[in-house]
């Protein structure tokens, strides 16, 4: 456990050197000299020269080593965080000592440090071990006190306890593994630079994790093949992910670094001879980091960013006869690691179908829903009632008190967290009262959710769900995307996981009660030109 002082410590002084008075090896915290073994390159010297002659670690034959190493314990212990932000302010780190730096490169060095030189990436993308530029990157990452950092943050792993490890948060709230990123940005670099069609890019990113994962639980129903999500213990400082269950191959994190992938690879692949490239750094923050217009949202925004990705990854592989790509990738894996016998068994082909049939519901059709626990929720006051399912009716309902849309995450919880603590607390209701929530930032966020009785239509709670969508839409329409959400993408999620009846009707709030205008004037009269309103 690193020191909770820390973080002070490291930002309140410029020099690394000057965070202890004249101090010897001997008299710096444990906590120190852990991470001070961990740096590889410098720290040996400094932890001899210390020993033997017990010279200050101030003295300035120490500061040239020691100010690397120093500033890699700040680095770990809340400067460099997991999060996509401080993944990016590291890369881009390499990027500054090294001008110049072509972002293959660079990512093949990441590559290299994180070991990811098995069969199948070897045979797409070539060996990063016999890469000209390696010599001088591996110096180079390890200058910018960044080696251990891209280590962890890259190599993903699933522990005993349930922690996934290799992934960082979005700042829009998500989850994703940067393995199967980096992949995929790979691909479009490699296909870029040679003029070459993309090869590799579906197999490197989704094809081999899914296919993978299906096999291996193909006893356990479609639904258990994949996933799950989970949750960070602190969302503004991250460092622990937990999952909300057993984890399997092909974890929602893996999935939504798949999809990125995907779509960056042949964003890039896809760039015109006269399109220079940017450094990783910026491709990775016109994904990522944005920003949206209060009255338009997504609807206003034309690049691809990673709200949108469940739609963009669709409208890409879709195009594609998944069942054969990951047939074949399965196929490849089996040849490389010289396991072709598992091609005999017969049963190959249907536990593919039906993982990509559950694969196409849970993450195309189903928008993505920001669970509870990531968006701050209290417990539930006393024992929830449970639904019985399908449903007949979906409530549609606008908050007006949080009247602005929310369009980011960190927005978008606070306004979920002050409405449950409204209702818990003002109302004296058990949980917020909506089964879901949809914000403008591109994300539905779970209320009570698609099994539990609800507070949000008084008489018809039994009989439909309850969602709102964040703002006051007495005068204005919510943004188109956000609208979507609900009318199309939320409710055909429903329907086909047997949540919502096929024959479903739509009503406003004030459709069924007579003390109310929500969801809006505005909102409503949209509302009536929807599939399966009815007055």
């Amino acid at each position: 456990m690193l020191s909770p002082t820390l973080p002070y410590v490291c930002y309140s002084t410029p020099n690394p050197t000057t965070l202890y008075p004249a101090p010897t090896y001997h008299t710096l915290p444990p906590f120190a000299l852990i991470l001070l073994w961990t740096s590889k390159r410098y720290i040996n010297y400094a932890i001899d020269k210390a020993t033997s002659q017990k010279t200050p670690l101030s003295s300035p034959l120490m500061q040239l080593d020691l100010s690397s190493s120093l500033s890699f314990i700040c680095m770990l212990s809340g400067v460099h965080l997991r999060n996509m932000d401080s993944f990016i302010q590291a890369v881009q780190q390499v990027e500054d000592s090294n001008p110049g730096l072509s972002p293959l490169a660079l990512i093949r060095a990441l590559r290299r440090t994180a070991g990811h030189d098995d069969k199948m990436t070897i045979h797409f993308l070539g060996s990063s071990y016999n890469l000209s530029d390696a010599e001088v990157l591996e110096p180079a990452i390890l200058n910018t006190t960044a080696f251990s950092f891209f280590d962890k943050a890259i190599h993903h792993t699933l522990t005993d306890q349930g922690e996934e490890r290799g992934v960082v948060l979005a700042p829009d709230g998500t989850t994703v593994a940067l393995a199967p990123l980096l992949l995929g940005i790979e691909s479009g670099l490699k296909a870029k630079l040679e003029g070459t069609p993309v090869i590799g890019l579906f197999p490197l990113t989704l094809g081999r994790p899914l296919g993978l994962s299906f096999l291996s639980l193909q006893d356990f129903p479609p639904s258990s093949r994949m996933g799950p999500n989970g949750c960070w213990d602190n969302v503004d400082r991250p460092k622990v992910f937990k999952l909300s269950r057993s984890a399997t191959l092909a974890t929602d994190a893996v999935i939504s670094g798949g999809m990125d992938g995907v779509i960056l690879g042949t964003d890039i692949s896809s760039l015109s001879a006269s399109e220079q490239l940017l450094p990783l750094s910026e491709i990775l923050k016109g994904y990522y980091s944005f920003s949206l217009s209060e009255r338009q949202g997504l609807d206003a925004v034309t690049s691809h960013v990673s709200p949108r990705r469940r739609e963009i990854s669709r409208s890409i592989l879709e195009l594609l006869d998944l069942h054969s790509q990951v047939m074949e990738t399965l196929t490849l894996v089996w040849k490389l690691e010289e396991t072709e016998w598992i091609a005999f068994d017969t049963g190959v082909g249907k536990t593919v179908k039906d993982g990509l049939q559950e694969f196409v519901h849970k993450y195309w059709d189903c928008p993505q829903i920001i669970p509870r626990c990531q968006w701050g929720a209290e417990e539930y006051r006393g024992t929830p009632t449970p639904l019985s399912l399908p449903l007949q009716f979906l409530y549609v309902h606008h908050t007006y008190e949080p009247s602005s849309p929310c369009l980011s995450f960190s927005r978008c919880s606070l306004n979920m967290r002050s409405m449950q603590r409204f209702h818990q607390e003002d109302r004296g209701w058990s949980d917020i009262g909506y089964s879901f929530v949809v914000g403008s930032d591109g994300y539905v966020y779970e209320g009570r959710g698609w099994n539990l009785l609800g507070t949000h239509t008084r008489g018809h709670n039994s009989i439909g769900y309850g969602v709102s969508l964040i703002g006051n839409y007495t005068a204005i329409l919510p943004s188109r995307h956000a609208m979507d959400l609900i009318r199309r993408r939320l409710v055909q999620c429903g329907v086909d996981g047997g949540k919502l009846a096929a024959n479903f009707t739509i009503h406003g709030h004030r459709q069924v009660v007579n003390y109310t205008t929500c969801p809006g004037d505005a909102f409503f009269s949209e509302m009536r030109s929807w599939e399966h309103f009815k007055e």
